[in-house]
């Protein structure tokens, strides 16, 4: 009994180990958690979301994001209270995840050693690896357990090989260095919980394309990040295209009515209420003209128009 007692023991050891020191996610991990995106995938099993709905997805706003996935019952996707590097912009792409816990001796050898396997630098500190993985349309996603002093994760050199890597930037459980560089480095954007002139320090990562908490949010790879000024959202990428859909038209009736109550060709009621065929009919010519792709159908229209509103 008591040898049972010792290998069961042993095999709970070896499992937690192993666990501890797996640093990047497998392709087959990931698919399994995202199992319901159906569409393509990127070489790391992340979903690859089309180019054309994170276009369109950018012209949403947090509250209509926010409305359809609650609706999905996805409660708790948006994160606010940021340090934002540049205001005024929108961010959006195709999450990498990255967490990072406290230091000590014991787990930073068995992420090392682990690192090694993996083929990852031995060179630097740990905090390059995340970068390492990240490609075109990428936002690279941190958990830094809301460290902002010795929790800088990223300064100005990293900032600008995450840019060239991605087109984009980062959002950050933490914090960064920098930032009157970063500021300085067109296109590069941040969504930080603070920023701080020291060094990172005691600091180690242990897991890239994992599953991650983000503030109230649990955050996967290959989630879809929607960022603003008015906070952050994490939509699952079996989600977006649906979402997108479902808010495009909104949002162009949206700009459709201001450009009415600017004209002052109609009573605000007539605007904001049931459209009459005439209405409706210039919007059908409007929509015919419009400058930018858009994702609906003919069906799809019709139908929108059909309903009340």
């Amino acid at each position: 009994m008591k040898k049972i007692t010792i290998l069961l023991v042993l095999l709970v050891c070896s499992s937690f180990l192993s666990y501890a020191q797996r640093i990047g996610s497998s392709s087959e991990y990931v698919q399994q958690m995202t199992a319901l995106w159906k569409g393509e995938r990127s070489a790391d099993g992340r979903p690859l979301v089309s180019e054309i709905v994170l276009e369109r997805l950018q012209y949403n706003t947090l509250e209509q994001i926010w409305g359809y996935l609650n609706n999905k019952g996805y409660r708790n996707q948006v994160e606010k209270n940021w340090t934002i590097l540049k205001s005024g912009q929108t961010m959006v792409g195709r999450v990498v995840t990255a967490q990072f816990m406290p230091s000590r001796p014991d787990l930073d050898t068995l992420v090392r050693v682990q690192g090694r396997k993996e083929g990852r630098s031995q060179r630097g500190g740990f905090n390059i690896w995340p970068i390492d993985i990240l490609s075109k349309g990428d936002v690279y996603v941190a958990d830094g357990f809301g460290k902002v002093k010795d929790g800088t994760l990223i300064g100005s050199s990293l900032g600008n090989s995450i840019y060239a890597k991605t087109g984009n930037g980062v959002v950050f459980n933490g914090s960064i260095r920098d930032m009157q560089e970063l500021r300085d480095t067109e296109g590069f954007n941040a969504w930080v919980k603070g920023h701080d002139p020291s060094y990172i320090r005691d600091m180690t990562p242990t897991s890239i394309n994992a599953p991650i908490r983000v503030g109230e949010v649990t955050v996967f790879p290959g989630d879809i990040i929607f960022a603003n000024d008015y906070g952050v959202v994490f939509i699952p990428a079996h989600l977006v295209e649906d979402l997108v859909k479902a808010n495009e038209l909104t949002g162009l009736r949206d700009e459709f009515e201001r450009l009415l109550l600017k004209q002052g060709k109609y009573l605000s009621g007539e605007i904001h209420g049931d459209w009459t065929e005439t209405i409706k009919n210039e919007f059908r010519a409007w929509l015919a003209k419009y400058p930018r792709k858009t994702m609906y159908t003919p069906e799809q229209l019709d139908t929108y128009l059909g309903k009340k509103h």
